[in-house]
Formats: structure tokens, C-alpha cells, sequence
């Protein structure tokens, strides 16, 4: 494993899953575009889809297959509702699951909304070296897994491991 000290820049992809918002409305995939800027990556493509499992594996697989494409965050549809659709859609793509993302998700969430984060199925994944989040549609959930965990999971200079070597360059 090399030793990375410049800061990469990756391409990251904004996937919005939900059966109410626009892009006008949408301010939870606005707040994960906004950050990913002010971290020093770029926005690859930005897309909002219905809760709907083929629709959601439709351009996931799309992004997946994409050589640009080196991260998907994805806000909506980890919930318990009877639409949240998104983990079923998402995690048969995985070749890898990153367990300890949802366990962290929950932890850190579990100090700001307490035991109400028990119903976030918030998951991560490897596909085609493609690394994958599943959030929740909150912008604040999604400001949070952006700033505790995921933030420095894609900074090259980040020790003692991060992602970065395990996605496609």
C-alpha cells in the first residue's frame, strides 16, 4: 500500500431518492454537493429519482460502470416507511459492504436525534471500485455523515487509512 500525501480530488455523484422532492426542493443532495465542493472534490452528475428499486439500480449501475465516477452518495430511502426502497436497491450491487459505516452513522447520529437514529439503515459499499454511501434524505443527517465519517473516508491524506486507494483512479 503507497503512502498518499497529496490531497486527490475525486468525482462524486449525487443521487436524491425521493417521491416528493424536486431539484428546486432538494436540499439534502444541494447540501451533499455543496460540501463535496468544499472539500475540494467535484460533482461528476447529480440526478433525482423516485423511490423505486429499479429506477434507483438504473443509475446507480450506470454510475457504477462510469470510469469517471469514483464515488456515490445517495440521500433517501434508508428509512422504515413502506417506499424506503433505497438498500434494497443499492445493496445487491456491492461486491463489498462497508460494515462499519451504518454502525458509525448510527453512533455519531445517536448524539443529536438519540435513540430515533435505531431507525436509520444507512449502509456503504464497494461496486467496480466504486464507493457507495446510502443516507438518510435529512440534510442534517446527511451534513452529518458528510463531516463525522465520510470527509475525511475520501481525503487522500487522511491516516492511519482511508478510501481512496480502494476506489478506481
Amino acid at each position: 500500500m503507497s503512502s498518499q500525501t497529496d490531497f486527490v480530488a475525486l468525482n462524486i455523484c449525487v443521487l436524491t431518492v425521493s417521491d416528493t422532492r424536486n431539484r428546486e426542493t432538494d436540499t439534502s443532495g444541494q447540501r451533499l454537493q455543496d460540501l463535496l465542493h468544499e472539500a475540494g472534490h467535484q460533482l461528476h452528475q447529480r440526478e433525482l429519482v423516485k423511490d423505486d428499486i429499479y429506477q434507483i439500480r438504473a443509475v446507480i449501475s450506470q454510475w457504477i460502470v462510469d470510469k469517471q465516477a469514483q464515488v456515490i452518495l445517495i440521500t433517501g430511502g434508508t428509512g422504515f416507511a413502506g417506499r424506503d426502497s433505497t438498500v434494497e436497491a443499492v445493496t445487491p450491487l456491492f461486491d463489498k459492504t462497508v460494515v462499519g459505516f451504518g454502525e458509525l452513522f448510527r453512533q455519531v447520529s445517536y448524539e443529536e436525534i438519540g435513540t430515533s437514529t435505531i431507525q436509520s439503515r444507512a449502509t456503504a459499499g464497494l461496486a467496480n471500485r466504486t464507493l457507495i454511501f446510502c443516507l438518510p434524505g435529512s440534510t442534517g443527517a446527511c451534513t452529518t455523515a458528510w463531516q463525522r465519517i465520510i470527509k475525511d473516508q475520501l481525503d487522500s491524506r487522511h491516516r492511519p487509512c482511508n478510501f481512496v486507494e480502494q476506489i478506481k483512479l
